[in-house]
């Protein structure tokens, strides 16, 4: 959905109009239809269905300690915090976009999944994949 070498030309973060999402790439993302290549890393065990999704190293290396605790679960392909903040790009706009994600975006969304997995169980990650299936066609 993007350029050749996009993370080398660019932030780690897309955010709203970036200039390496391809035509196409726009259309994937809109309909999340590019995740769907995600389902084989499940299949092979490098991804679970829910957990959290895999941040870049650089902004990993800006957590604190209570935000590490999130490196503890398996990542996935959906979590509570990727279902809220399920159009980041939209709030990720202007020349401070990077200061929003880092200062308001990632804190709030590590904060939603380890409060999510702290009482997570088979049911509740059910009804959020049903939950994801659902927004993902609306």
């Amino acid at each position: 959905s993007m350029i050749v070498a996009a993370d080398q030309v660019g932030p780690a973060v897309t955010a709203s109009n970036d200039h390496r999402i391809t035509p196409i790439g726009k259309i994937l993302r809109r309909t999340k239809l590019d995740e769907l290549p995600q389902l084989f890393d499940v299949l092979q065990g490098n991804l679970s269905l829910v957990g959290p999704r895999p941040e870049d190293p650089r902004y990993v290396a800006l957590y604190n300690e209570q935000q590490k605790e999130i490196l503890k679960f398996r990542p996935g392909i959906t979590s509570a915090a990727s279902l809220r903040y399920r159009h980041e790009e939209q709030i990720l706009t202007g020349d401070e976009w990077e200061k929003t994600y880092i200062n308001q975006v990632m804190p709030e969304k590590i904060a939603i999944d380890l409060k999510y997995f702290q009482s997570a169980t088979i049911k509740t990650d059910i009804e959020l994949i049903l939950k994801t299936i659902i927004s993902t066609f609306r």
